[in-house]
């Protein structure tokens, strides 16, 4: 496991050296109290999902859209440019869509 120390407002990318290509950004968007809020930018069509919803998704517990298959799960939502919040809430997805724009 890659372990790194980042700031508020601070990245780490995720890509395919041969292409010079970011597939996936990480941002620090709020450190409070003992919790971290992220933001992730990829394709739309990267599946993004907390560990516990991916786990859930292997297991057949939940469609991969996010439908739930009898067990109460809900989907993420979607951000004001259109793309799925993917295991976010809508609003931190808002926030992320904001800070992106800086307003």
């Amino acid at each position: 496991m890659l372990v790194l120390t980042r700031k508020n407002r601070e990245s780490v990318v995720i890509g395919r050296p041969d292409e010079m290509q970011v597939v996936l950004e990480i941002t620090i968007l709020e450190i409070e109290g003992g919790r971290v809020r992220l933001g992730f930018e990829a394709d739309t069509r990267m599946p993004i999902h907390r560990r516990e919803v991916w786990d859930r998704i292997c297991n057949g517990e939940v469609a991969a859209n996010g439908a739930a298959n009898g067990n109460g799960a809900v989907s993420g939502g979607s951000t004001p440019n259109g793309a799925a919040a993917r295991g976010t809430t809508a609003a931190a997805a808002r926030t992320a869509a904001r800070d992106r724009s800086g307003d």
